[in-house]
C-alpha cells in the first residue's frame, strides 16, 4: 500500500480496509434512515390515494408527463456518469472523475432546471396548496355530484404531497450537488488513488438513492390518473 493511502487512514481505523468498511456501513445506516424518512410520506399517500381516488386520478393528470419522463431519462442518465465517475476513481484517473462529477451535476442541474419549470407552472395555474389554491380541470367521467368528499379539496391534498415528495427529493438533490463539487475539488487535488476512493464511492451511494426515490416518485404522480383511466375508474 502506498504512503498516500497510509496518509488518509484517520487514526480511529487500523487499516484502510476497516476505514472502507466502516464509512459504507455508516453510509448505508444513514440511507436507511432516509427510507424511513420517505417511506412515512409514500404511506400518507397510500392511504389518500385510497380514500380520494378519483380526486387524485384527475390532480395527476394535469401534471406534466412529459418533463416528468424527461427528468427521468435525466436522473438515469446522471446515474450512469456517476457510476463512471466511481470507476474512475477506482482505477486512479484524475480527469476522468472530475469529468464525470462534472457530467452529474449538469445532469442534476438539468433536472432541477426542469422542476422549477413544472412549480412555476403550477403556480400560474394556482396548483399550490394554500389561501389562492383553485382547481377547474375536472374531466366529463367524474360526477362530483356521487363524491363523499370536496373534490377540490382532495386535489389539494394531492398537490400538498406532490409538493412535500419532490421539494423534499429537489432539497436532496441540491445536497447532492453540493457534495460532488467537494468531490471535484478533493479529485482537482489529487486526494484519490487505486487505495483511496472512499468518498466517491460512498458519494454515489447517496446519488444512486436519491435517484431510486425519483423512480418511486414518477409512477405514483406522474402516471396515477392514467392508470385509473385505464381500469376505468377503480
Amino acid at each position: 500500500m502506498s504512503d498516500h493511502s497510509h496518509s488518509v487512514v484517520a487514526h480511529q481505523f487500523d487499516d484502510m480496509p476497516q476505514q472502507k468498511e466502516t464509512t459504507t456501513l455508516a453510509m448505508w445506516a444513514f440511507l436507511l434512515t432516509e427510507v424511513m424518512f420517505f417511506g412515512g410520506l409514500f404511506g400518507a399517500y397510500t392511504m389518500l390515494r385510497n380514500r380520494f381516488p378519483e380526486a387524485f386520478a384527475v390532480a395527476s393528470n394535469s401534471l406534466d408527463l412529459t418533463l416528468g419522463a424527461v427528468n427521468t431519462a435525466v436522473l438515469i442518465g446522471s446515474s450512469l456518469t456517476m457510476a463512471l465517475a466511481v470507476h474512475a476513481a477506482q482505477t486512479n484517473k484524475r480527469r476522468q472523475i472530475i469529468l464525470f462529477l462534472v457530467l452529474t451535476i449538469a445532469l442534476g442541474g438539468v433536472f432541477l432546471g426542469i422542476k422549477a419549470v413544472e412549480y412555476n407552472h403550477k403556480f400560474h395555474e394556482h396548483h399550490v396548496p394554500g389561501a389562492g389554491f383553485h382547481f377547474e380541470e375536472v374531466p366529463d367521467w367524474v360526477d362530483v355530484s356521487r363524491l363523499n368528499y370536496d373534490l377540490e379539496k382532495a386535489t389539494e391534498t394531492f398537490f400538498s404531497l406532490y409538493f412535500a415528495m419532490t421539494g423534499l427529493h429537489a432539497l436532496h438533490m441540491v445536497v447532492g450537488v453540493g457534495i460532488m463539487l467537494v468531490m471535484i475539488w478533493m479529485a482537482y487535488r489529487n486526494r484519490f488513488s487505486e487505495h483511496y476512493y472512499g468518498p466517491v464511492e460512498i458519494s454515489g451511494l447517496y446519488w444512486h438513492f436519491v435517484d431510486i426515490v425519483w423512480i418511486f416518485l414518477f409512477p405514483l404522480l406522474y402516471l396515477l390518473g392514467r392508470h385509473f383511466l385505464l381500469e376505468g375508474g377503480h
